[in-house]
């Protein structure tokens, strides 16, 4: 009997993004999710150059937008909204709320990215190498798995962030961020491996003299890369709502750096008499996770096989 190698039914294939190109071509909805996803993206890589362009820094008070008599409230209307401030400024200090929000889109995507970028190669490695070998090596790993996602995740992040203090912040919250992410992923990855590694191209290619490394990198990963960019699209607003969760609870980026999270709890004591300034970092932060959560969407349709889509 002779087995004959075929190509694997990858997810992910040409046809899948073909797919994924006529959505987009079709709804509106994401290709404004696009546009914001990239204005943003762009915020995060030129922050300094971008910021610059409204001529102020982010750590820089101009004491002549707020007026003293007043407890510090922005002079003009929209919380200081003028030439020389574009999106208004802070009460009190009088930063320029422009530079705060693009130098905060730069540290608030920076970890979420970054944060993302560990849960997906711990989970795609702990995954795979769960669901292919078997055997004690997926009983380690899912013990571990299961170990990792029985904590409170959020309450160990807050102890983990307040009594480390000396340490770089941003490097930190990746860290821990990124520490309790994993599990799912992997749980995703494994399921998917266990249902390609008996497929027939698979069989073929061991019969044929091919190591697992070869079949795991040419046969397995691209089989599982489907579930897993929808995953990680979907995954990008949680993080990107973790880190300014734990900059709103005060544990997390420390002033004077900005990020969106830290700029909506400062901003929350203002709101009744200065919304612009509560406004400007949550309408941001808003539609970067909504734009993130619709592409998600339409790409697990689109490339998950088990998702709604046949």
């Amino acid at each position: 009997m002779t087995l004959t190698t075929t190509s694997p039914p990858v997810s992910g294939g040409s046809g899948a993004w073909r797919s994924v190109r006529a959505e987009l071509r079709r709804r509106a909805s994401l290709k404004a999710s696009l546009a914001v996803i990239a204005l943003f993206a762009l915020m995060t890589v030129a922050a300094p150059l971008i910021g610059a362009l409204g001529g102020w820094g982010p750590e820089e008070f101009d004491k002549s937008a707020v007026d003293p008599y007043l407890g510090g409230q922005p002079i003009g209307p929209l919380g200081g909204v003028s030439a020389r401030h574009w999106l208004g400024v802070e009460p009190i200090t009088g930063r320029d709320l422009f530079a705060r929000v693009v130098h905060g889109a730069q540290v608030s995507l920076l970890i979420a990215f970054s944060a993302t970028a560990i849960v997906v190669l711990a989970g795609v490695a702990a995954g795979v190498a769960a669901g292919y070998f078997g055997g004690r090596t997926d009983t380690v790993l899912s013990r571990l798995m299961d170990l990792t996602m029985s904590f409170p995740s959020l309450i160990f992040m807050i102890a983990m962030m307040s009594v480390a203090r000396d340490v770089n912040r941003t490097f930190l919250m990746i860290l821990v961020i990124g520490l309790f992410g994993w599990p799912g992923v992997a749980r995703v990855v494994r399921g998917q491996t266990l249902s390609l590694k008996h497929r027939e191209y698979v069989d073929a290619a061991r019969v044929g003299g091919s190591g697992p490394w070869r079949i795991l990198a040419r046969d397995i990963l691209p089989g599982v890369s489907g579930p897993v960019i929808a995953y990680t699209t979907l995954m990008i607003p949680g993080m990107i709502a973790t880190e300014a969760a734990l900059s709103y609870l005060g544990v997390g980026v420390r002033p004077p750096t900005p990020s969106w999270g830290q700029m909506i709890a400062e901003s929350v004591a203002y709101y009744d008499t200065d919304p612009m300034y509560f406004l400007v970092p949550s309408v941001c932060l808003f539609l970067t996770v909504l734009a993130f959560t619709l592409i998600g969407d339409a790409l697990r349709d689109i490339l998950d096989p088990r998702g709604g889509r046949s």
